[in-house]
């Protein structure tokens, strides 16, 4: 017989895993919700930002951790430099021909990444990188938890600027009805980018809280980005709270599913749960159209 606690450490490695999915994830849906499509780049630019943040270790020797603080704002330029001057202006206000900027743009990001890094992957050495807290009844990896406290901070700070801020306002005003906000005196092109922007900071900051425990390849962010698609599905597309909270059942479906079905069926309950979301409940958890 199984006991309980094994299952509760089980449960809470779950838990530490969905909260940095659920941070994919959100800049995936936050995305979704105001230009409406799936950025197919999303998965490339977490490789380069995984890339990122390892050269910021090497070079300049940066905490991972540290190094979101500068990496964030980088990649929110980026971001809105991408959606304002290519992708937007090439994809000439068609939907459609947004989805193939950019996955474009992913096989651009992703193949200039192979050519200057080959693919070899890259880890940091971090001092506290195999410290640990007992919790008595099981370990927890230090790195981790300070993982699962910053994506919490993050959606609170996320939260905050859609909520009280003019741009948070004009964001969600974008994503309603764009007509009306257009005639409204909103700049659409600007939310826009600025939109695209935050989901590629959130992108940033996810690839520093993995990089302590994960590796950097120009194919590494692909696999994310799918459970992250996931997750959207679940949570409902469009809906920041869903991807924070389906984020957290992914990351828990895919730990118990890796302790009783071994490591490398784990993530087979993950693909189950989106075939029943889809058959049972498209709409997602919270509402939204999937």
């Amino acid at each position: 017989m199984l006991s309980p606690l094994i299952l509760l450490s089980a449960v809470i490695n779950g838990l530490m895993t969905g909260a940095v999915y659920a941070l994919v994830a959100l800049g995936l849906t936050l995305i979704y919700g105001v230009l409406h499509i799936i950025n197919f780049a999303h998965g490339a630019l977490l490789s380069a930002a995984l890339f990122a943040a390892f050269l910021a270790w090497q070079k300049l020797g940066l905490d991972p951790y540290i190094a979101a603080f500068a990496l964030a704002p980088l990649f929110f330029a980026l971001g809105y430099a991408l959606q304002r001057f290519v992708i937007g202006p090439a994809s000439h206000a068609d939907d459609r021909n947004m989805l193939l900027v950019t996955l474009g743009l992913a096989v651009l990001i992703e193949n200039g990444l192979l050519y200057e890094f080959h693919a070899d992957t890259r880890t940091v050495e971090l001092a506290y990188g195999f410290k640990s807290i007992d919790l008595g009844f099981t370990f927890v990896a230090v790195s981790r938890l300070i993982s699962f406290v910053a994506v919490f901070a993050v959606a609170l700070v996320l939260w905050l600027i859609m909520t009280l801020t003019d741009t948070g306002k004009a964001i969600r005003a974008v994503a309603r009805e764009k007509l009306g906000a257009e005639l409204s005196g909103i700049e659409v092109a600007h939310i826009y980018a600025v939109t695209f922007g935050l989901g590629t900071a959130c992108v940033a900051i996810a690839a520093c809280l993995l990089i302590p425990n994960y590796y950097a390849n120009p194919s590494a962010g692909n696999a994310f980005v799918l459970i992250a698609f996931t997750i959207v599905v679940l949570g409902g597309m469009g809906s920041v709270p869903g991807a924070l909270i389906g984020g957290l059942v992914i990351g828990v479906v895919e730990s118990l599913g890796g302790f009783f079905f071994g490591e490398s069926l784990g993530q087979v309950g993950i693909f189950l749960i989106f075939i029943v979301v889809l058959l049972v409940r498209p709409r997602g958890l919270f509402g939204a159209s999937a």
